[in-house]
C-alpha cells in the first residue's frame, strides 16, 4: 500500500513536462544574455538599424522563451499541489511563494520580466527616434 498524496494523471503530465522545461532553465538565461550582448555590441559598433532590429527581436523572443522556462521551473519548485484551478490551488500557490525554495525563482522570474517590458520600451523609443 503506498502513503502520500495521490496526483491525478493529468497533473503528473504537467508535472513531467514542466520538469522538462526547467531542466533546460539555466541554458535560456545563458541565451538572453548572450542575445543582449550581441545586441549591445551592435549598439556600440553603430551597426545598422536593421541588423539592430532583428538583433532586438532575437533577444525578445528569447526573452520570451526564458520566461516561459522560468515559470515551468517555478510551478516545479511549488509542487504537484498547486497545479489545477481550485481554490486549493491558488491557496497552495500563495503559500509555496512564501516557501526559501521558491523565492529565488520568482524573483527571477519577475527580473524576466521586467528586463523584457524595459526591452519592449527603450528599444521601441530608439527605433522611432
Amino acid at each position: 500500500m503506498a502513503f502520500g498524496r495521490r496526483t491525478s494523471p493529468e497533473v503528473a503530465e504537467q508535472l513531467a513536462a514542466d520538469e522538462k522545461l526547467a531542466a533546460t532553465y539555466q541554458d535560456r538565461l545563458a541565451e538572453v544574455d548572450a542575445a543582449d550582448g550581441a545586441l549591445r555590441r551592435a549598439q556600440a559598433d553603430g551597426a545598422t538599424a536593421a541588423e539592430q532590429r532583428t538583433l532586438a527581436g532575437d533577444l525578445e523572443l528569447k526573452m520570451r522563451t526564458a520566461i516561459g522556462v522560468a515559470e515551468a521551473a517555478e510551478r516545479v519548485a511549488m509542487g504537484s499541489k498547486t497545479y489545477g484551478v481550485s481554490r486549493a490551488s491558488e491557496i497552495a500557490r500563495r503559500k509555496a511563494r512564501a516557501k526559501a525554495a521558491v523565492r529565488p525563482y520568482s524573483e527571477e522570474l519577475d527580473r524576466l520580466r521586467t528586463a523584457r517590458e524595459a526591452h519592449k520600451l527603450s528599444y521601441r523609443a530608439l527605433s522611432r527616434a
